[in-house]
């Protein structure tokens, strides 16, 4: 594996951790015993306005992160279907829609199989992570060397706490 692959699945591992770390927190906290992780006041994502207020500045933000990297890349005309592509692929889920665990269904499993559950939740996201992985190097593989290290130095940006950034590698600096 070249550094830049490992690279660029640290990068998208780091996404998706925190994704899942911040989905965890939105949920609460602690209800379902020593495996944690049902909490919230009914252990369901946040509903209503202030949910879809959450999605909406989400998606603005991803719009405008990815607006940024079109231009610094200066695509060709030849890459702008790879372009789409990768874009589609990138663009993350609606919250609303996501699989989640039911506190009540899961009260009611054995431990083990609460771990099969979150297994097999984990699996859908291990299989969406694979498709951006397959979507990020065919579109990859599109651009020129400076292209790509455009490509390169703007996912990392956050990975180090860069302007957007939630992201940090490392022992804190200062």
């Amino acid at each position: 594996m070249t550094k830049l692959t490992q690279r660029l699945l640290i990068a998208t591992s780091a996404a998706l951790l925190v994704g899942a770390s911040t989905v965890a927190l939105a949920r609460g906290g602690n209800d379902c015993g020593p495996m944690g992780g049902m909490g919230g006041m009914n252990g369901e994502m946040p509903n209503g306005p202030r949910a879809e207020k959450m999605q909406a500045r989400m998606g603005e933000q991803f719009a405008k992160r990815q607006a940024d990297l079109k231009a610094k890349l200066k695509l060709t005309a030849e890459q702008e279907g790879a372009w789409t592509a990768f874009n589609t692929a990138m663009t993350p889920p609606n919250m609303a829609n996501m699989p989640r665990m039911n506190p009540a269904e899961m009260q009611a499993l054995t431990t083990p199989q609460r771990i099969e559950k979150m297994q097999a939740l984990k699996a859908e996201r291990d299989t969406q992570m694979g498709k951006r992985l397959d979507a990020t190097k065919a579109f990859y593989a599109t651009l020129t060397p400076e292209q790509q290290k455009v490509f390169d130095a703007q996912s990392m940006r956050g990975m180090h706490g860069g302007q957007g950034g939630h992201h940090r590698m490392g022992p804190r600096q200062g």
